[in-house]
């Protein structure tokens, strides 16, 4: 098995609606995020995925959330944009990715910095 990941980064901004602590205010963070890939098969070039296009396809992704507030986003209507909810959403917009067409390569995790010391990791059930 081979284990690919990638890095990506945005800025944005939410609130935690019905937090009790400074996290229900506005306030704003520098994500950084990590896509990891997993597959058996490489391609006639002996890789699983392309480093550039897995990077192009995660940029794709976070471009949706860069600069933007949260919680004022259609994939946030019915939760609250916390750190939990976004590595999922991110995993989910990643797993449709075009880039896995005809690939052994499929989505294993993010990983989702919302600061330097704090971060989450989502994995699918399977």
């Amino acid at each position: 098995m081979y284990e690919l990941t990638v890095h990506g980064e945005f800025e944005s901004a939410h609130r935690i609606v019905g937090y009790e602590g400074k996290c229900r205010r506005l306030h704003g963070h520098n994500w950084s995020v990590e896509a990891v890939v997993k597959g058996r098969e490489l391609d006639r070039l002996g890789m699983l995925i392309d480093f550039k296009v897995l990077k192009a396809a995660l940029s794709a992704v976070l471009d949706e959330f860069d600069h933007q507030y949260l919680n004022e986003l259609p994939a946030f209507a019915t939760m609250n944009p916390t750190a939990e909810n976004l590595a999922r959403v991110i995993f989910e917009r990643m797993s449709a990715s075009a880039v896995f067409e005809g690939s052994s390569a499929r989505m294993s995790a993010i990983k989702i910095f919302e600061t330097p010391r704090s971060c989450v990791t989502y994995t699918p059930d399977d």
